[in-house]
């Protein structure tokens, strides 16, 4: 019987670990962000294919160079491009990064302003999740789990987005 509770705890334990892993962190007032190195997201590179949002996704991050990434982002529903991202992962002078990103229609008119992006701030790297400030990357063998913070006028919500490492 004891056997028993020491593996439901195990298991239990084991649960909480792996939720907690890809939970989505806010910067707070107070906080900072890590320092690091752009190096510690190579993990990220590569071309992902999978769903989000209802429809299906691809991801593509091109490897660190001049301390920073590239990636495009496109989203299809129902086989019809419906927008893509152009996203900037970037180390800044004072060895804080941040994924700056614009959204552009499937007729490529932007989202944002031209002198806007959307940025999320690196909070910490842990093996291979990375927190930013509202969404959470991690990476499992062959699998990319993106957790993005969500929100309108009268709800928050975590969208979640599954890739698969694919060939180019």
């Amino acid at each position: 019987m004891n056997t028993r509770i020491i593996i439901c705890f195990s298991l239990l334990i084991t649960f909480c670990k792996a939720v907690q892993a890809q939970e989505i962190l806010k910067l707070k007032d107070g906080m900072t962000q890590q320092k690091t190195d752009i190096s510690k997201l190579s993990w990220l590179a590569g071309n992902w294919k999978g769903t989000g949002l209802g429809g299906n996704c691809d991801e593509l991050w091109m490897t660190a160079n001049d301390n920073s990434m590239q990636g495009i982002f496109r989203f299809y529903e129902k086989g019809k491009l419906q927008f893509t991202e152009y996203m900037h992962l970037i180390q800044e002078s004072d060895s804080t990064i941040s994924v700056k990103l614009k959204h552009f229609s499937a007729d490529l008119s932007p989202w944002e302003e031209k002198t806007d992006w959307t940025i999320f701030k690196l909070i910490k790297v842990e093996n291979q999740t990375a927190y930013f400030n509202g969404m959470t990357y991690q990476r499992i063998k062959n699998k990319l789990v993106v957790k993005l913070s969500m929100h309108d006028k009268e709800k928050e919500w975590t969208e979640e987005f599954v890739f698969y490492k694919k060939k180019l």
